[in-house]
This record gives structure tokens, C-alpha cells and sequence, in this order.
């Protein structure tokens, strides 16, 4: 199982925000950040500040797919 954030990304577009106004707004390192660009696993506590910041709950910004599903989705977004 892989964790997918692109629903967060799609969020930002639609609050007209940026990854940095994230980083800044959720107190988040670069290095957070770039574990979110990665889907690499991040703690509940970004997650907590993400949401409380976006204002929406952890499913709306994150999902858990299957290995397969995941390695499909990254080869269409090449």
C-alpha cells in the first residue's frame, strides 16, 4: 500500500495557494514538503496542521492505494 496526496495538490489549486504558502501557513519544513511531493509518509501531526489549515479532514487531502494502483498513477503523470 503507497499513500497518494494528490488530492492535496488539487486543493491548493482550488484555494489559489501554492506549495510555499503551505509550507509557511502549516509551519512546515522543506524537507516535510518534500516528502509530501514525494508520497513518502509523513507524520499525523503535518498531516493535523494541513488540514487545520486547508480547513478539510485528512481523507480529502490524502488516500491509500494499492501498489499497483499507485506505480499506474505515477506512470500516467509522466
Amino acid at each position: 500500500m503507497k499513500v497518494s496526496y494528490k488530492r492535496l495538490w488539487h486543493i491548493l489549486i482550488d484555494k489559489d495557494m501554492n506549495k510555499t504558502d503551505l509550507r509557511e501557513r502549516a509551519k512546515l519544513s522543506t524537507v516535510t514538503m518534500a516528502k509530501l511531493s514525494k508520497c513518502e509518509n509523513v507524520g499525523t501531526d503535518v498531516l493535523t496542521r494541513i488540514c487545520a489549515v486547508l480547513e478539510c479532514r485528512v481523507e480529502d487531502i490524502m488516500e491509500i492505494l494499492p501498489e499497483r494502483v499507485f506505480n499506474k498513477e505515477q506512470i500516467n503523470e509522466a
